[in-house]
């Protein structure tokens, strides 16, 4: 007869799943911020789960970054996306990654977006898109989310 033993850790069992606390990485940003965004990705836990966005020119620019065996990265090549709908433009810098960012938080976030870490970089148009959807739409507190000092976002006049 096999007994199965269950020890209680930190309000779960651990033949159960402890989803209730897991917060949520949202990585972001372009080429121009690649750097910084790699830097940020060398201090996550192993155990963080989330997504990375990065947003370059062309597919010729997609190279490899280390992550948590969890996090999931998309490159988004702009030569392969087209910019505002029904305007015949090409996408803009910061584009592809602010929409990226939205639609992801948009599903991803949506039961608690306190649970969440979020860094935004880049270029102006993308990082304030996203950080304005994250905090007025999905009502993502301002202190959760890291931008660039100088674009002054989630600063009160």
């Amino acid at each position: 007869m096999t007994v199965q033993r269950r020890i209680d850790h930190a309000g779960h069992r651990v033949n159960e799943s402890n989803h209730k606390h897991r917060v949520q990485f949202l990585i972001a940003g372009d080429e121009s911020s690649l750097p910084e965004l790699e830097a940020v990705l060398s201090t996550l836990p192993l155990c963080a789960t989330g997504r990375v966005f990065v947003e370059v020119e062309s597919e010729d620019q997609i190279g490899s970054l280390d992550v948590p065996p969890r996090m999931t990265v998309t490159w988004l090549p702009r030569s392969r996306r087209s910019g505002a709908p029904g305007s015949g433009a090409g996408c803009a810098q910061g584009e592809a990654f602010s929409r990226a960012v939205r639609a992801w938080a948009g599903e991803m976030l949506c039961s608690d977006p306190e649970e969440a870490h979020i860094w935004l970089g880049g270029h102006y148009r993308g990082v304030a898109e996203a950080h304005d959807y994250l905090t007025t739409s999905l009502g993502v507190a301002p202190e959760v989310i890291q931008t660039p000092p100088a674009y002054r976002l989630g600063v009160s006049h």
